[in-house]
């Protein structure tokens, strides 16, 4: 009788990848990334927004792979508890089941720190998660492994009568093989949360929801390596707008008999989307220090009477102009219904004086098309308070 690896060739349940020096050299940033995610402060209303931003994003996309039409809009409403009209409540309950899961995978690793081997018991959970409440809208039995035979696309899953056997193989190898007993590095981490997605493509233990227990599992895997919460949804929804790709890897890993390919390009979408989440919340923290620079600058100048309500009111306008485009002094009086208002009962001079004025002040930059705020200055002003 033929051994499991012998009937499913693909399926080795040993490395069939080469760690190229590029996959070292992302994993590499990647681990850099976290460090400077972790370690920039945020405000805690902001932080918590991006926390929801975060779920959403990974709620849309992780389901959008499956066919989910919602957007982002629509899963935000959900959020709100707004319910969407009856005709959309079978999606509507399909990512309000992933937002669930979501939020007891993070109570469980994050604040409960409750972690653990992979067991048939844990994907179990996870897939009952996802298939809650949806009835014939999902082609499984919650929480059970399948007894039925099933084709995706080109590709014939495992007979079901090997799925235990298979399951357990790989909750056994992925123990093993990514030393979570021993020390697990950050680099085998990721690789364990990326190659457990794929083995569980491969296995297809479920009649249907394979995919969003895959990711699931991926996003636990994650959080269990460190990722912080803000960057949660970075791989399901890189998965999501490389659609194709994602599918294509997956189809060439099969036929190959080799998961390089797919690691190298999971590995690069995560690293991309770090990137991304470490850009916006360092934006948040330049604008957060240019109000504070820009009050500063004011403060000096904040005695009494006209001077006082001028410097008030340039001190306002500077905070509103953006700095990484140029705009015209028409195109500023229309960013703000207030500036509009505040200028409303003085003359066109006395806006373009006060322009002038920062520009003076070199908190504005100007050209041939308009102006721009010079946030670059902050450059000067924390060298010098170095230097202190």
């Amino acid at each position: 009788m033929r051994s499991i690896t012998e009937k499913y060739p693909h399926i080795k349940f040993k490395t069939s990848w080469e760690m190229k020096p590029s996959i070292y050299y992302m994993l590499g940033e990647c681990g850099s990334f976290i460090k400077a995610i972790k370690n920039t402060p945020v405000r805690p209303d902001y932080l918590k927004k991006l926390h929801s931003v975060a779920l959403v994003k990974g709620a849309q996309a992780t389901t959008a792979i499956e066919g989910n039409t919602l957007t982002v809009e629509d899963i935000e409403k959900i959020q709100a508890g707004d319910k969407l009209p009856p005709s959309k409540e079978y999606l509507q309950i399909e990512v309000e089941n992933i937002l669930e899961a979501f939020n007891k995978i993070l109570k469980m690793v994050v604040v409960e720190q409750k972690t653990g081997l992979i067991g048939p018991e844990l994907l179990k959970s996870f897939h009952k998660m996802v298939g809650k409440n949806l009835g014939e809208h999902f082609e499984a039995a919650p929480g059970k492994f399948r007894n039925n035979n099933v084709i995706v696309g080109n590709y014939r899953a495992p007979d079901s009568r090997d799925v235990e056997t298979l399951v357990g193989q790989f909750c056994d190898w992925m123990r093993k093989e990514f030393n979570y007993e021993n020390n697990q590095t950050f680099i085998d981490a990721v690789l364990q949360a990326v190659v457990a997605h794929l083995y569980i493509a491969w296995i297809h233990p479920f009649s249907d929801g394979n995919g969003r227990t895959a990711r699931l599992l991926e996003f636990y895997l994650l959080l269990r390596a460190g990722v912080p919460d803000i960057a949660s949804h970075v791989l399901s929804n890189f998965y999501n707008i490389t659609r194709s790709e994602y599918y294509r890897q997956i189809e060439a890993s099969t036929k190959k008999r080799d998961i390089t390919g797919f690691i190298l390009y999971a590995v690069q979408g995560f690293r991309d989307g770090l990137e991304e989440v470490l850009e916006t919340i360092q934006e948040n923290q330049l604008l957060i220090t240019w109000k504070n620079y820009i009050y500063g600058i004011f403060e000096s100048k904040m005695t009494v009477g006209k001077t006082r309500q001028a410097n008030k009111r340039r001190r306002n306008l500077i905070l509103n102009i953006p700095h990484d485009r140029y705009l015209s002094a028409a195109e500023i009086m229309d960013l703000k219904s207030w500036i509009m208002k505040e200028y409303s009962s003085l003359s066109e001079r006395s806006f373009l004086r006060d322009l002038e004025e920062l520009v003076e002040l070199g908190l504005l930059e100007k050209n041939k098309t308009g102006y721009r705020a010079k946030m670059e200055e902050l450059n000067k002003y924390m060298s010098v308070q170095l230097v202190k």
